[in-house]
């Protein structure tokens, strides 16, 4: 069953590795405009135009520029951009790290902060769980970009506490570091938060209603121990899932953060690649993406495995 399960997993993930490069190729070439375009301005001539194409590959059909990109992607080249000439790869390796940062950071305080208060609401009725519904409405309703803005405005211009924009390397000052992703993780992780609690509280209110937690608690067994082992654990299930779910979709958040604060992760190097028509970049974030993506599956179908064993003979 094991190996059936990892064979799935290898499947898909290679289904998604030639998919998604090949509709951002896709997307990318509907684009109107292209890199000689951008890089040559608006006075430039036909003929300068039509040179620098035939020098950059773009005057190839799309399928050729395509399968030749997936040959070099196959051999471990991402080819180079086409405004500095440097690898891919080495843009990559500067950028992902921050990005890594910022999503990482905003899951581990959805994650504590939404379970900490979604299994506080679950043992509690009347007012704590209409206020869960309320913060769930409106994490939903709020856009983290407006988010982001009121924070600026009040904890770094206002009160002047925090930095408003810019990324300390953690090997430069880790307290720095630690300040300059204050605000980002907070406007990333508030809309998770918020869902994060509103399922955990629906899921342990329907495991503290079942039979055999009245019988732990009818045996003496520690109230505490009743909800953080037995019942937060047998409500974890869905919880991972919306956690695993929320973490994906704040990719697409993260472009937007890492831009409004300056952060020099991949959000923001897909925005300027995006702007000036630098493909190779824009297919090997998309690469890292997908990768991101694949790496949170697969976590969360270890998490599946050890929260409940019977998940492993699936």
């Amino acid at each position: 069953m094991l190996v059936r399960v990892i064979a799935r997993r290898v499947v898909i993930s290679v289904t998604l590795l030639v998919i998604i490069p090949a509709l951002t190729f896709v997307i990318e070439a509907l684009t109107p405009g292209n890199a000689a375009d951008f890089l040559l301005g608006v006075s430039a001539t036909p003929e300068q135009r039509a040179a620098l194409n035939h020098q950059l590959g773009l005057d190839q059909p799309l399928w050729v520029r395509y399968l030749t990109w997936m040959g070099r992607f196959l051999h471990g080249d991402l080819g180079n951009s086409l405004f500095t000439g440097e690898p891919v790869s080495q843009g990559l390796a500067s950028w992902l790290p921050v990005s890594l940062s910022l999503l990482i950071g905003a899951t581990l305080v959805t994650v504590v902060v939404g379970v900490a208060i979604g299994a506080a609401s679950a043992q509690h009725t009347g007012g704590i769980g209409r206020l869960i519904d309320s913060l769930s409405v409106l994490g939903i309703a709020v856009p983290n970009f407006w988010l982001a803005v009121v924070l600026v405005e009040v904890f770094a211009v206002t009160f002047r506490i925090l930095p408003a924009t810019g990324y300390v390397q953690p090997q430069d000052s880790l307290i720095e570091w630690g300040l300059s992703l204050v605000l980002p993780v907070v406007a990333l992780a508030f809309a998770g938060v918020t869902a994060v609690a509103k399922q955990t509280r629906d899921q342990m209110k329907d495991v503290l209603d079942r039979d055999f937690i009245r019988n732990l608690r009818a045996n003496g067994v520690h109230e505490r121990s009743v909800i953080y082992r037995h019942a937060l654990r047998n409500a974890s299930i869905p919880i991972v899932t919306v956690i695993g779910q929320l973490f994906v979709g704040a990719l697409a958040g993260s472009v937007v953060v890492e831009n409004i604060f300056v952060l020099p992760g991949l959000g923001s190097a897909a925005v300027q690649a995006a702007t000036s028509h630098d493909y190779p970049v824009i297919q090997g974030i998309s690469v890292y993406f997908t990768l991101i993506v694949i790496a949170v599956n697969v976590i969360v179908d270890i998490a599946y495995g050890w929260l409940n064993p019977q998940v492993r003979s699936l």
